[in-house]
């Protein structure tokens, strides 16, 4: 072959080549309520690293963290609607339409960080039963983010036996948290998050409910006195993909999104004691954390016995399967 035949050649691979339709990178989009710095947010930045690198950079992951689209609230409609593609939102904003999901706040259901993890592995039946039911609202669970137990932030009096709690206006982020309230004689408000600073600044209400990981982040501390640790509930996210969207993606895609989200998952469950830990040293630099002993945990118990009642008359037969399934851990 000559040099003319060689250069037609080259020439016509050339065009060839620019003639190619290209394949742009699938680029997804995740809502987070918190910061960055927050473990969510940490948990989020390593599912990134993973994905672009498994995927040798075919997909990107944009994350967009203290809720700059959308609140808590709204993220679960964002995602089903494929307003955006993924979304970190607590299990709690699915209540409304799968009451089961408030399991995890019936009072001293998960008593240990034990018996939490059994609940929450992705074979659990407990986990299982819920994903299922969360799968048919449009949304695919990817994974379960631990986030912590539920303690209480108080302003001007301190929490520590229920009848501390009467008449207080008290911010809660779930149905069956605000029965935890009335049962103790509060008054329970539903409000995001990424509220919580101002209403607890403005006095909108007197204590709060949070996870102890989100005093630092938030800035609570700033805002409030008191940090009660009755770890009386247990607080998951879950980060999940528009159904849409998931179909969309090649196998070999969905295999790399599946294998980072589980390893993302383990790494934060494994490490959720020690953030916990640190968590609570941070927020006695600036607060007083009260620690109840056995017969204030009785106290409380004896005092929100109604809430499993309340719970199981809400949440249907997947709510009385839900219960069995966590007493049988």
């Amino acid at each position: 072959m000559d040099y003319k035949t060689l250069l037609k050649t080259g020439l016509l691979a050339s065009t060839l080549m620019a003639s190619l339709p290209s394949f742009a990178e699938t680029t997804l989009g995740i809502s987070l309520q918190l910061p960055l710095k927050h473990h969510l947010g940490q948990n989020l930045v390593d599912f990134k690293q993973e994905v672009e690198e498994k995927s040798n950079g075919d997909i990107k992951i944009k994350i967009y963290p203290s809720a700059q689209l959308f609140k808590d609230s709204e993220v679960h409609q964002a995602v089903s609607s494929g307003a955006i593609e993924m979304g970190v939102m607590s299990l709690s904003q699915l209540a409304g339409t799968i009451p089961a999901v408030d399991v995890f706040y019936v009072p001293f259901m998960f008593p240990s960080q034990d018996k939490v993890e059994a609940a929450t592995r992705p074979d659990s039946p407990v986990r299982m039963l819920l994903d299922e039911a969360i799968q048919k609202t449009g949304t695919r669970p990817l994974w379960w983010q631990a986030y912590g137990g539920v303690a209480l932030l108080s302003k001007n009096k301190p929490i520590k036996q229920p009848e501390d709690m009467e008449g207080m206006k008290v911010r809660v982020f779930g149905k069956t948290l605000g029965e935890f309230v009335k049962a103790v004689g509060g008054a329970p408000t539903s409000m995001a998050g990424s509220e919580q600073f101002l209403a607890y600044q403005r006095g909108t209400v007197d204590a709060g409910m949070t996870g102890v990981s989100a005093v630092g982040p938030r800035k609570l501390y700033q805002v409030m006195d008191y940090l009660t640790l009755t770890n009386h509930a247990d607080i998951e996210f879950l980060t999940v993909i528009n159904e849409k969207v998931w179909e969309s993606l090649t196998p070999a895609n969905q295999k790399v999104l599946s294998d980072a989200a589980r390893k993302v998952e383990l790494q934060l469950r494994n490490k959720i004691k020690e953030i916990e830990s640190d968590a609570i040293a941070d927020a006695e630099k600036n607060m007083t954390v009260i620690h109840l002993d056995n017969n204030d945990i009785a106290a409380w118990r004896q005092a929100t016995t109604s809430v499993k009642e309340s719970f199981l008359e809400n949440s249907g037969p997947l709510g009385l399967k839900v219960i069995q399934a966590a007493e049988n851990l």
